[in-house]
């Protein structure tokens, strides 16, 4: 059975939320999906434009590597039709620098039958890039 946009997107942040595999995150974008979080990309490595499963999958876990999560609270989901936008906010340690990143986020997804097709995540981006600087 297919699920809704909306819960498509609640069971997303049940399995970035959990320990699961960034397989099984990845499982639930389709496979063209269009990826992209806003940003330097010179000096944060896990943001950027990425395309498909496997890029999601990379992505994951790329972040699980250079980040660890330490607050992460969703305020509100809002769900029209196909599109799903998650308000919240978060607290990350950058492993390499040890500094915080903490920051309100809007992630505005597009799902359709069942898996992400358009994922953008805004956030201050500023304050990500500092954090990254040693």
């Amino acid at each position: 059975m297919q699920l809704s946009p909306r819960k498509t997107i609640e069971e997303f942040f049940h399995r970035i939320g959990s320990a699961t595999s960034v397989d099984e995150i990845a499982e639930l974008v389709s496979e063209d999906v269009d990826w992209f979080v806003a940003g330097d990309i010179s000096v944060v490595p896990w943001i950027g434009r990425k395309i498909g499963k496997s890029a999601v999958a990379e992505f994951y876990a790329q972040l699980r590597t250079e980040i660890t999560s330490e607050q992460f609270e969703l305020k509100d989901i809002l769900a029209l039709g196909s599109r799903v936008v998650a308000i919240g906010e978060l607290a990350s340690r950058v492993n390499k620098t040890g500094k915080l990143i903490e920051t309100e986020f809007v992630f505005d997804f597009i799902v359709e039958d069942g898996l992400i097709k358009r994922f953008r995540l805004f956030e201050d981006s500023f304050a990500v890039a500092q954090a990254v600087l040693a």
